[in-house]
This record gives C-alpha cells, sequence and structure tokens, in this order.
C-alpha cells in the first residue's frame, strides 16, 4: 500500500533556463499538484519545480512520531522517491546547492528528515509545520555539514499534529549540522499556511 512509486508532476521555469530547482512535498490527504499550486505564492519563477506524488495520498501511514516500525517500510520508500527525484534534478542540470525544498505538515516533516539525512550546502529548505521523523529521535541517522544552509521552520502553538517540543528538538539537531535555521512560532494560529509564512519563506529562502 505505501510501496511509493517513482512518479512527480514539473511546473515552473524550464529546466535548460532555470536558475535552480525546488522539490515541493505535499501533506497527508493532498497531491503534488495541491502543493505546486502554493508555488504561485513563492517567489520562485526562475525555478523549476519538481513535486512527488505519495501512493494513496499519503507518505506513511501513522503520526510523524509513531514507533519507526509502525511508519515502515513507508517511510524508507518515500526518502528512496526523494533520492531519486533528487538524482533525476541533478542529471537535468542542477548541482546540490541549487536544490530547494519545501513542504506542508507530513510533506514539512518528510523535507527535514530527507534533507538532515542527507547535510550538505542545499539552496534552502522550508518547513511549514514540521519536524524530524520518530518516536524518539535517532542522532545517528544525521551527519554531515548544512555549511550555512538557510533553513526556515514555522509552526502553530499548540498545533494537532506537531508538538512544538519536537520542532524546538529538531532546530537544535539541523543547526548543529551547520544549517542556518529560523524558527517562527505562531501562537493559536491553525494547521495552515498562513501567507506571513509565505512571505517569511520569500525573504528568507527565496530572495
Amino acid at each position: 500500500m505505501y510501496n511509493h512509486q517513482f512518479e512527480y508532476k514539473t511546473t515552473g521555469a524550464p529546466a535548460a533556463e532555470a536558475k535552480g530547482a525546488l522539490v515541493m512535498l505535499h501533506g497527508r490527504g493532498s497531491t503534488a499538484t495541491n502543493i505546486m499550486s502554493l508555488s504561485k505564492e513563492l517567489s520562485v519563477a526562475n525555478l523549476a519545480i519538481y513535486a512527488p506524488q505519495a501512493a494513496n495520498n499519503s507518505w506513511y501511514p501513522y503520526s510523524f512520531m509513531a514507533p519507526d516500525e509502525q511508519n515502515q517500510p513507508a517511510l524508507n520508500s518515500a526518502l528512496e522517491v526523494i533520492d531519486q527525484l533528487v538524482d533525476q534534478i541533478k542529471k537535468d542540470g542542477f548541482t546540490e546547492d541549487r536544490i530547494y525544498f519545501a513542504g506542508f505538515s507530513q510533506g514539512a516533516c518528510l523535507t527535514l528528515e530527507y534533507i538532515t539525512r542527507n547535510a550538505k550546502v542545499f539552496g534552502g529548505a522550508v518547513a511549514f509545520t514540521g519536524g524530524l521523523i520518530g518516536e524518539h529521535i535517532r542522532q545517528e541517522n544525521y551527519n554531515g555539514d548544512f555549511n550555512g544552509t538557510p533553513v526556515l521552520i514555522t509552526t502553530g502553538n499548540p498545533d494537532p499534529h506537531v508538538p512544538l517540543s519536537r520542532v524546538n528538538e529538531s532546530v537544535e539537531i539541523i543547526s548543529r549540522l551547520g544549517a542556518r535555521v529560523t524558527l517562527k512560532v505562531y501562537e493559536g494560529r491553525p494547521h495552515t499556511i498562513s501567507m506571513d509564512e509565505v512571505e517569511l519563506a520569500n525573504q528568507l529562502i527565496f530572495a
């Protein structure tokens, strides 16, 4: 059920003319097409946009803080899809420092999990409400050096799916691996993406 196929949609600038590439990861119950529509609000007109599609519109079955075995093999399959997509983007002519990531909710968790397991100089990343995945964070999963890569994490407090304690723990690990992390917490904000977050992403990541 959760054996994700390597399927993705593209929009934005043609790869041959684009200044960079943006990987967009949709949330639970959503679609590649839906998350791509957010690109109209982002300052990414000069980027080629790639959005993979999860099997049954979900990257893994349970909460991102469920015991690890409950979300396997779906989680590894999802990470493998992003790996394949990054390989494709590199074949399309983009170096890693020109690859950006953005995701919402389940897609934000997956964004952070992927970049932190593969820490290196990326263009930048935006996690709209997310944290590193696992019942407990396993430090040994994360290594490498972001070397100043800008990362924006936004969240509501309280959020029904993502506890602020996990967001803070994630910020600490990602910062320790050398990312330039900005965390913005919105008190009482529902589980959604506000225009303020979009503007912050444009200012800090896509400027």
